[in-house]
């Protein structure tokens, strides 16, 4: 078992999370149970499967989480994208939100990649 906070991923991840969250509380509150709660929970889910991951034994599980904290990755990628366009978010904050899910999703990428490399020569 690996201890998750260890992981700079991890750290990253969770940092955008809480960035999120501070961008959120100023959105209408309309968007509450919309948009809000949608990037609130898969910023979320990207620290929260990292973690999960981190508690099961062997790579392969490990590695399953990692996909699945990679694919929330892209969808709060998507989701502030839609914030731009509706508009939520401005463009400097847009252009900011979204270079930090993609530093996370190649942090991801790297560790699935090096991984999957152990699972092979292992």
């Amino acid at each position: 078992m690996k201890d998750f906070r260890d992981l700079r991923v991890w750290q990253k991840a969770h940092q955008l999370t809480l960035t999120v969250y501070e961008v959120t509380r100023r959105f209408l509150r309309e968007e509450l149970f919309g948009l809000t709660s949608q990037m609130r929970r898969c910023a979320s889910s990207i620290s929260a499967n990292l973690a999960e991951g981190c508690g099961k034994h062997g790579n392969g599980e490990f590695r399953r989480f990692l996909d699945i904290a990679c694919g929330s990755a892209s969808e709060l990628e998507y989701h502030f994208l839609l914030a731009r366009d509706l508009p939520l978010v401005d463009d400097p904050q847009f252009k900011t939100l979204r270079h930090g899910a993609i530093e996370v999703k190649m942090m991801l990428a790297g560790l699935i990649q090096k991984v999957h490399s152990d699972r092979l020569a292992g």
